[in-house]
């Protein structure tokens, strides 16, 4: 659902002291200036940093206390499960309740689970703990990121969003690049315990970052159409469990109801995916390439070198259509993968890396803003809690299915198959584009049709569902017209509706009053508007978009 250009969400709260001269719009550092945002950002990084050095201090601990790989196994799952099967219930809650006071509460809970963790590690306690301890964090974190990407179009303007969302994934990359160096020395220096107590300390800074942002109404959930407001009743475990139930599948229909959002989570998912297959086949491309015993580690620093190169490549992404760009940054993915299995010299071999990380990230960005800008305010964490567990799940699979593929057809196969994969994906979507845009040039060519015939079209009952573009053919789009707007019985219905302009109409306005005559000169020359009041009264206001 499109918001406002200028004020995402129908208003922005954290851009008042913001000059109107700077950086380009779309850049990261045009969304630096917002000071609110870079309070969030800056309470994501430290924390992105905490989780990824506490994860090699985890695997450590496990490992060192019980030498079995498949403990170890066990710890790292703890820390993705959680997310992949309560993400979803994270997304309702951030939909439910205060989003600042659940950030808070979520890095307070981590951060009393992380001092938990040091005292296991200090006291030797069982360590079994271990990865229980860690399976806890990880669901209370779960509603944090999607309370994050609901509370960032409200802090920075439209234009300057995927600059935000770029800046988000690069602090991630950076995370994945940092948190293991800086996990490593605190190994060196003394006990896993200390990692997280550090870890802990990043837990504390991000609430304190959260609490400084100075932009009211900006981590306010959104009324749902009809909501009541009313609490559940206490003890009803039922009523409790419905309510989440009925959540997820509310975010669920939002996400089917714009088939757009759709075709960007299918396309972060396979790219998820590749990014799993590649924690495994990678490891065979640096023996291939002569890479020697450390080319593992290089291929993956070349993919987070090319995801933070991507993300200085985002705003200029966003500025091509829908489709082409995203069909760009799959095939950087598809492409990339393909060529993999020719790549005998690892200067290649790493090249290619780079470019399938700066593709991948491109892909996600791409994704986050667009879920932004086209998902409804009140129902957004909910689905958002839907398609990053999707996500996470992805890169599981991706690793589960990896040697599976490579004992079966090889390496070579496993690779031109993970890269067709995501190739095809981007080529559907630019055929997809193609028939797109033939279909609105042959629906801008349909003769307009005479009053009687447009009142043919539309029966004289309450407002009529069925009322299509004023032509002799049914409207070529596939929305209906707006089902929650009644024909007022006291005035006749319009002899026309033709829409008022040739731009599209304005949102948030009724229609300016008097019926409007069928004058060819005031046919839309874009597809005709999905969401238009009833053009009788000036009572009557566009639903929001």
């Amino acid at each position: 659902m499109n918001r406002d250009s200028s004020h995402p969400g129908g208003r922005l709260h954290g851009a008042s002291s913001v000059p109107a001269e700077g950086p380009p719009e779309g850049t990261i550092r045009a969304a630096l200036r917002y000071p609110a945002f870079r309070s969030l950002l800056t309470g994501l990084a430290v924390s992105q940093v905490g989780d990824w050095l506490y994860n090699l201090a985890l695997v450590t601990v496990v490992y060192t206390r019980t030498g079995s790989v498949l403990w170890a196994g066990i710890a790292t799952g703890a820390r993705v499960v959680p997310m992949v099967v309560l993400g979803p219930v994270g997304g309702v809650i951030a939909d439910r309740f205060d989003r600042r006071r659940v950030m808070v509460a979520s890095d307070l809970l981590r951060l009393a689970l992380m001092l938990g963790l040091a005292l296991v590690v200090a006291a030797r306690l069982p360590v079994v703990l271990a990865p229980v301890i860690a399976a806890l964090a990880t669901t209370a974190g779960t509603p944090y990121l999607a309370c994050v990407a609901a509370t960032t179009p409200r802090l920075v303007r439209d234009g300057d969003l995927p600059g935000a969302n770029a800046a988000r994934s690069a602090v991630t990359s950076i995370g994945i690049i940092a948190g293991p160096a800086i996990g490593g020395v605190l190994l060196l220096l003394g006990s896993p315990a200390i990692a997280f107590a550090v870890n802990a300390v990043t837990f504390g800074a991000g609430a304190a970052c959260v609490l400084a942002i100075r932009a009211p109404g900006a981590f306010t959930v959104p009324a749902a159409p009809g909501a009541s407001g009313r609490p559940l009743a206490g003890g009803q475990v039922t009523s409790v469990l419905g309510s989440v139930f009925t959540g997820i599948a509310d975010g669920a229909a939002a996400l089917r109801a714009h088939p757009a959002a759709i075709r960007l989570v299918g396309a972060d998912l396979t790219c998820s995916v590749v990014y799993g297959m590649q924690t495994v086949v990678l490891v065979l491309v640096a023996d291939q390439a002569g890479l020697g015993m450390h080319g593992y580690g290089y291929l993956f620093a070349a993919v987070g070198v090319g995801s933070l190169a991507g993300t200085s490549l985002a705003g200029r992404a966003l500025r091509l259509s829908f489709r082409p760009g995203l069909a760009l940054a799959m095939c950087l993915v598809g492409l990339s993968m393909l060529a993999l299995p020719a790549a005998r010299w690892g200067a290649l071999a790493i090249v290619l890396a780079g470019v399938s990380g700066a593709g991948a990230i491109l892909v996600e960005i791409m994704t986050e803003t667009g879920l932004q800008r086209m998902l409804p305010e009140d129902v957004f964490g909910r689905a958002y809690g839907l398609a990053l567990p999707a996500s996470v799940a992805g890169i599981v699979v991706g690793a589960l299915i990896a040697p599976v593929l490579v004992s079966v057809i090889g390496l070579t196969g496993a690779l031109v198959a993970c890269g067709s994969v995501a190739t095809a994906y981007g080529l559907q979507l630019i055929v997809g584009h193609h028939a797109h845009a033939h279909a609105r040039a042959a629906s801008h060519s349909l003769p307009l049709a005479s009053p009687a015939a447009l009142a043919d079209l539309a029966p004289t009952a309450p407002w009529p569902v069925a009322l299509r573009y004023p032509t002799a053919s049914p409207r070529p789009t596939t929305a209906p017209w707006p089902v929650a707007l009644p024909y007022p019985t006291a005035s006749p219905r319009p002899a026309a509706a033709l829409h008022p302009t040739a731009s599209s109409w304005p949102t948030g306005t009724a229609h300016p009053g008097a019926p409007v005559s069928l004058d060819p000169a005031l046919a839309p020359t874009a597809p005709w508007p999905t969401l238009v009041p009833h053009p009788a009264a000036t009572s009557v206001t566009a639903p929001p978009r």
